[in-house]
């Protein structure tokens, strides 16, 4: 589609410049002008040719603008794919197009990945309604979209599991993208209209054994499934009062 977007627009200018440049040359040179006043069979030579620039130059913009149409259809059709219309953010097509960037190849050192779980919202579900559950699938997405600007890929995985893909990254930075979620969270719990948002996360970076992406996301996954089961053994607070831990 790119390709095409390029030809097509050489072409729109290439005419173009060839039209510009055979009226300048008609204008210009006398002795053109002339032969086209004098000789009728130059002078209908001369209209026919331009008769054909015109609709040469019409079909072509009618073929571009035909273009520039089926080029917003697409891209509204690659977002509906690869969007997730609840959350509005990457869906999971969205989240497998990216990992498979780099399918097949040697998993970079500074790619990270942070599966994140919504994990208020069953609650939220149970308490309130499905809406505002919806509600809070959307803040969060929200959160998550704000948070990684200039600084990951954020998507929905399914369910109430969020992706987080970085890319040139490190530690730190991973760290900053969680401290800002936590006070964006916070921020939105102070709120008593809101039903409290609680989400736990399981990170990866740079593991000794981990070798391609897929098996990055399954331990950042895993380790999530790990938090839960050890915060399903315990109470709702510890015993200092502190919520359970977010991340194992």
């Amino acid at each position: 589609m790119k390709k095409l977007d390029i030809i097509k627009t050489i072409q729109l200018l290439v005419f173009s410049v060839l039209a510009i440049l055979c009226f300048v040359l008609i204008v210009a040179d006398s002795d053109v002008y002339q032969s086209i006043a004098v000789s009728k069979s130059v002078r209908l030579l001369s209209v026919l040719l331009w008769i054909s620039l015109f609709f040469s130059f019409l079909f072509i913009f009618i073929d571009f603008s035909v273009y520039v149409t089926q080029k917003k259809d697409y891209n509204a059709l690659d977002y509906a794919v690869h969007s997730d219309p609840l959350a509005k953010i990457a869906n999971r097509n969205g989240c497998d197009e990216l990992l498979e960037q780099y399918a097949d190849k040697p998993l970079p050192d500074d790619l990270g990945c942070i599966m994140f779980e919504l994990t208020s919202l069953y609650e939220t579900n149970k308490t309130y309604n499905r809406m505002a559950g919806n509600r809070q699938i959307r803040n969060f997405s929200i959160i998550l979209k704000m948070a990684s600007v200039n600084t990951c890929f954020v998507g929905r995985n399914g369910g109430n599991k969020f992706l987080a893909i970085f890319e040139n990254t490190s530690r730190e930075i991973m760290d900053e993208f969680l401290a800002r979620i936590d006070s964006k969270v916070i921020d939105h719990n102070s709120d008593p209209k809101n039903p409290k948002m609680t989400y736990s996360y399981g990170t990866a970076f740079h593991e000794v054994n981990v070798k391609e992406v897929t098996d990055l996301v399954a331990l950042s996954n895993r380790r999530l499934e790990m938090l839960r089961s050890l915060n399903a053994k315990e109470d709702d607070t510890t015993e200092d009062g502190d919520e359970n831990p977010k991340e194992i």
